[in-house]
């Protein structure tokens, strides 16, 4: 083995889990009616325990439905009409060999803010938050609290979890209590003594060990810092790792808080930070404490986590985003196929696609998602012969698809690279992953045995001269030039992406989509003075709302210029006028949406009995959009 650090053993308590790397905390929204875990929630956690993760966590159980809940859709551990569900939820986890982990967790103040009007919550002190008065809790709340924690805890041991994983972080309740900014209290319970903050969570932690007795591993979560003006820092996050040493068989170090933006992008780094962002700080409090530490956040790379553990910086590796990019990241580590590993773009589309829809969907993994549906599919019943049209990133997953059904499939591809579109983005720093993925895609295309033909540009002629049982179309779109007085003078933000050199000084990008934005940022890390000229009320996220918290956050770091309400009139030599007013430009880029092919696509409709459409050449998305249409029409074209 190539990383034996990351696949030795750990023991927790009396546990052994068969490795260091652990699914972090991810909370579906897969429930029934009445609050149960579905058969596919259950198969998503169960993806990654097949995987070869040694611990696989069920995100948010919360421990109590009245005063806990920061939403309206959550696990709950205190009804126990769901124990059936969980018993199927904790055996599907355990019988590969993983130990399933039950994250409890209660919101505080946060609680129960988003129902109209809101409901009960509690503070440590009374404060205003988002327009509501929230009281102090009383001595008899936090017992009832306590009490909740531990039959939580024994609630879901008895459905045959073998760890709870408490969360202390991301500024719900534990942190509440535990920070000298929010707990002020002047009582034995809080105010400027660490040992006085940290009495209430000791004693639900204590209260948690009791209830599920010795032995029984548990997992405390915490924010080493918070990671912002108003929140706490790592020195902070000593004096609590010390005070819980002790108590937890593993102190889980993440950072950052939920509700504030900056630190928000810290706790789920975006594609602007470094791997391993936030190691530092499991570090640090490795250095005071004898309980192991674990660490999490923009663990991808293989060799810096296998580094992580050599040196000392921490004992167990968690991963949330990476095990939904590639459940299998773990066995194919192990097994020395870490070239095969989709490794995940951290562009928040799962995330956004969770809240949005209720379901985690991935950019690189249509499989995630789709776990039941996918248990059971069988080898195709018949090879058939395919032809891809089309070699971006909808043609490479259709093509790789087909390949791994048993198809015999032809790839056409009209330039001399296979990638697509996409490919104007390899030369930007925090679009790294994105190229190893176009990459990594063509080189398992082509080793899975696909017929690839570049510089061949394939016509329904073609098709049928090919004697292709399936046609899947995967031809994309072309960008919109918009109708502007003086356009000419204009380039698309395809050739500023691929040429940056060709941009002057001052550079004007009419359009604040993603692609716009995007731009935006990388010149303007070249040095550059970008303006962006969008003529909404506000930038697009193109719906992915969580990636583009990161997005604001460079584009302040940057000083980048974005205005709003402000329809180009026209292109001149010296720059664009606007309504509203001149803007100074030496380069004019236009990024405001592509066209799909529409009419090249239908074209192929009649030329083979199967006919299918995958990718922007259907309507213009993006890469999930993509990579979920191709790999969909490759499991239908056995249905026809």
């Amino acid at each position: 083995m190539k990383y034996r650090r990351i696949f030795e053993p750990i023991k927790l308590g009396d546990t052994l889990f068969k490795n260091r790397l652990f699914a972090a905390p991810t909370g579906v929204r897969d429930f029934t009616a009445d609050g149960q875990i579905t058969d596919s929630g259950i198969a998503y956690y169960e993806r990654k325990a097949i995987g070869g993760a040694a611990a696989v966590t069920v995100g948010e159980c919360n421990v109590d439905s009245v005063l806990g809940m920061h939403g309206t859709v959550h696990l709950t551990t205190d009804d126990p009409r769901h124990s059936n569900s969980y018993c199927r939820l904790a055996n599907s986890i355990g019988r590969h060999g993983a130990v399933a982990s039950a994250e409890l967790m209660h919101a505080g103040w946060a609680a129960n803010r988003t129902l109209d009007p809101p409901g009960p919550a509690y503070a440590p002190v009374e404060r205003e938050i988002m327009g509501r008065i929230v009281p102090a809790m009383t001595e008899e709340v936090m017992e009832r609290t306590i009490e909740r924690f531990a039959r939580g805890a024994a609630f879901m041991k008895r459905c045959g979890f073998g760890m709870v994983t408490i969360h202390g972080g991301h500024g719900w309740l534990f942190s509440q209590w535990m920070s000298p900014l929010t707990n002020t209290r002047k009582d034995k319970w809080g105010g400027p003594d660490p040992a006085n903050r940290m009495r209430f969570p000791l004693a639900i932690i204590d209260a948690v060990r009791k209830a599920v007795g010795p032995g029984f591993p548990i997992e405390f979560r915490m924010s080493g810092s918070e990671c912002w003006d108003g929140g706490y820092d790592i020195e902070t996050g000593v004096e609590i790792a010390r005070l819980l040493d002790g108590h937890v068989d593993l102190i889980h170090v993440s950072a950052g808080v939920y509700d504030v933006e900056e630190a928000f992008t810290i706790t789920h780094p975006s594609m602007f930070l470094p791997d391993g962002v936030n190691v530092k700080y499991a570090a640090e409090i490795k250095k005071h404490v004898a309980a192991p530490v674990a660490t999490v956040g923009a663990l991808g790379e293989p060799e810096l986590m296998e580094e992580i553990l050599r040196s000392g910086q921490a004992d167990v590796l968690e991963i949330a985003r990476g095990l939904i990019a590639d459940p299998d990241l773990p066995n194919k580590l192990r097994g020395g196929r870490e070239g095969e590993v989709k490794k995940c773009l951290r562009c928040l589309a799962c995330f956004s696609t969770l809240l949005n829809t209720g379901r985690f969907y991935c950019a690189v993994n249509p499989e995630t998602g789709r776990e039941e549906e996918l248990r059971c599919k069988a080898p195709a019943p018949a090879k058939k012969k395919v032809l891809v049209v089309g070699g971006g990133v909808a043609g490479m997953e259709a093509a790789l698809a087909c390949a791994r059904r048993g198809h015999e499939v032809v790839l056409c591809e009209k330039t001399g690279r296979l990638g697509g579109v996409l490919n104007c983005e390899e030369k930007v720093p925090f679009k790294a992953r994105l190229a190893e993925y176009l990459r990594r895609q063509e080189k398992l295309v082509r080793e899975a045995g696909v017929d690839v033909r570049l510089n061949t540009e394939a016509t329904p002629e073609y098709a049928e001269a090919l004697g292709a049982e399936a046609v899947i179309a995967a031809l994309g779109a072309r960008p919109i030039k918009p109708d502007i007085k003086g356009i000419e003078r204009a380039i698309p933000a395809e050739k500023a992406f691929a040429e940056p050199e060709l941009t002057g000084d001052r550079v004007c990008i009419i359009g604040g989509g993603p692609a716009g934005v995007e731009l935006g940022i990388y010149l303007a890390m070249l040095g550059k003075t970008v303006t962006i000229v969008e003529k909404a009320a506000r930038l697009s996220d193109g719906g992915n709302f969580l990636h583009m918290k990161g997005v604001r956050r460079q584009m302040v770091s940057l000083g980048l210029d974005a205005r709003c309400n402000a329809s180009v009139l026209e292109i001149g030599e010296k720059g664009v006028e606007c309504e509203g007013g001149f803007i100074e430009a030496d380069t004019v880029v236009y990024a405001v949406g592509t066209g799909p092919l529409h009419e090249e696509a239908a074209a192929f409709s009649g030329c083979a009995p199967g006919f299918y459409l995958a990718g922007d050449c259907i309507r213009p998305g993006n890469i999930m959009s993509a990579t979920a249409t191709a790999f969909a029409a490759a499991g239908d074209i056995e249905l026809f």
